[in-house]
């Protein structure tokens, strides 16, 4: 059962060609089997307890698109009466009194939720490790990272311990952990999927995604989460809709970012299956000037608004993005939300011209598990650990949705991520470019050999 899709095991469950016991023990043998190495499920509930939530399920009419289907969720959502430590030592015994909006939508949706996947401290940093659980390791090559943030939901879908995960994504933490994990993971437009907080409800940098091995699990989940809540200012109904060009705009580096030339020569073998299905692929993109200062001020801000009163508490990298975040001027922080509007509206203008732009996930392929972040891309030497994602953070700017899809593996067998980025508020038809991507591939039907 743990190797079938969610939209395969969520027919079954309604269909009752099998149960939701059956998918529930099949995948909590898997955990038993691989967790041990992975270190993806951080929480978990007892097997008796899970294998309850199922049998209830059995009992009672389907609740919903994901009724039966086992969830762990990040362990930054929280879950009322069960741990939730946002990867701190702090919250290391931490015991919500409700769900979070996301979890609310889950347990409506008929998901049961079974436990937490790591992640790292309060989620900052796209790899996954903390002082509570440990590090999470890649199921493709144990020495390796999955990514992060969301790198534990990632490493638990890769391995088959769960049909789907949630992620989160600011930077990079859904991008990143899907492609290092060869999986498919989507950063909706910001209010496609509400979250209430805590924080600034009106900061549209971090988003809710899914993370799944194909498209169409993807867009199951998406189902379940998507819609608008009065907690949520930014939340939206449906989305917007345009005539396809079926025209890939094609970037290498994003306005000249260092990337690994092993990434470039499995990204660049891929323009030949945009060309196969029909689509004109140009060498293309918005001038994306200023998006780094835009990305890390707006997180300088939205870091020291979070994490003041902990700064003493917290791991220095958060710190320091805590103390740059209190050192702004406000002529600074007006100067990044300008940058920002203009980001928008040059990332807009293109994709009226093209249905896509192609890019590179991540710059680097999965780098050694032990390694905070990769100190040199290309030659190039990293300042911090925001500067090696700039791939991913300088899309986050423009607000425009984008899905990791698997692209292919180096020659160490690691595997490498497309990002496609699509029209504001288009996640449907940016999924639907995915899917036949995916298709013409075959990649999302590879899994690791643990």
């Amino acid at each position: 059962m743990w190797g079938r899709s969610a939209t395969e095991l969520a027919a079954g469950i309604r269909a009752r060609e099998f149960s939701a016991r059956e998918v529930m023990a099949s995948h909590l043998e898997r955990i038993a089997e691989v967790n041990p190495r992975v270190n993806a499920i951080v929480t978990l509930l007892e097997p008796e307890q899970a294998l309850a939530l199922a049998d209830a399920a059995d009992r009672g009419a389907p609740r919903g698109p994901l009724h039966g289907l086992p969830v762990a969720v990040k362990d930054l959502e929280e879950t009322a009466g069960m741990r939730t430590t946002y990867g701190s030592p702090l919250f290391a015994e931490h015991m919500p009194e409700a769900d979070s909006l996301l979890v609310e939508r889950l347990r409506a949706a008929g998901a049961l939720v079974i436990g937490k996947t790591n992640t790292p401290e309060f989620g900052a940093g796209s790899q996954t490790f903390n002082a509570v659980f440990g590090v999470t390791r890649n199921p493709w090559d144990l020495t390796k990272t999955p990514g992060g943030s969301s790198g534990g939901a990632a490493a638990a879908v890769a391995a088959g311990m769960l049909p789907f995960a949630d992620g989160s994504d600011f930077g990079a933490s859904v991008r990143n952990p899907a492609a290092f994990c060869g999986l498919v993971g989507l950063r909706p437009s910001p209010g496609v999927i509400p979250d209430a907080g805590p924080g600034d409800v009106w900061n549209p940098l971090p988003v809710l995604g899914p993370i799944a091995r194909t498209v169409d699990d993807v867009e199951l989940l998406l189902s379940a989460l998507a819609g608008p809540d009065p907690r949520d200012p930014l939340s939206v109904e449906g989305s917007f809709s345009a005539g396809r060009t079926r025209r890939v705009a094609w970037s290498r580096d994003l306005g000249g970012l260092p990337v690994e030339p092993e990434v470039t020569a499995v990204l660049e073998s891929q323009r030949a299956t945009f060309a196969e299905l029909g689509y004109a692929v140009e060498d293309a993109e918005p001038s994306l000037e200023g998006a780094d200062e835009a990305f890390e001020v707006l997180r300088g801000v939205t870091f020291a608004g979070a994490f003041k009163a902990i700064v003493d508490d917290v791991k220095p990298a958060i710190a320091e993005n805590v103390r740059f975040g209190l050192s702004l001027t406000a002529e600074r922080i007006a100067r990044a939300l300008e940058l920002r509007g203009a980001l928008f509206a040059r990332m807009r203008e293109l994709l009226t011209r093209y249905d896509v732009l192609a890019a590179p996930v991540a710059q680097v392929a999965p780098f050694d598990v032990e390694v905070e972040y990769p100190r040199a891309v290309a030659g190039v030497a990293m300042g911090s650990y925001l500067e090696w994602f700039r791939s991913c953070s300088r899309i986050t700017v423009t607000s425009h949705p984008a899905v990791a899809v698997p692209a292919g593996f180096t020659a160490d067998g690691l595997p490498v991520g497309l990002q496609l980025i699509g029209r504001y508020r288009g996640e449907r038809e940016l999924l639907a470019i995915a899917r036949e991507f995916c298709a013409a591939t075959g990649l999302t039907e590879r899994r690791p050999p643990l």
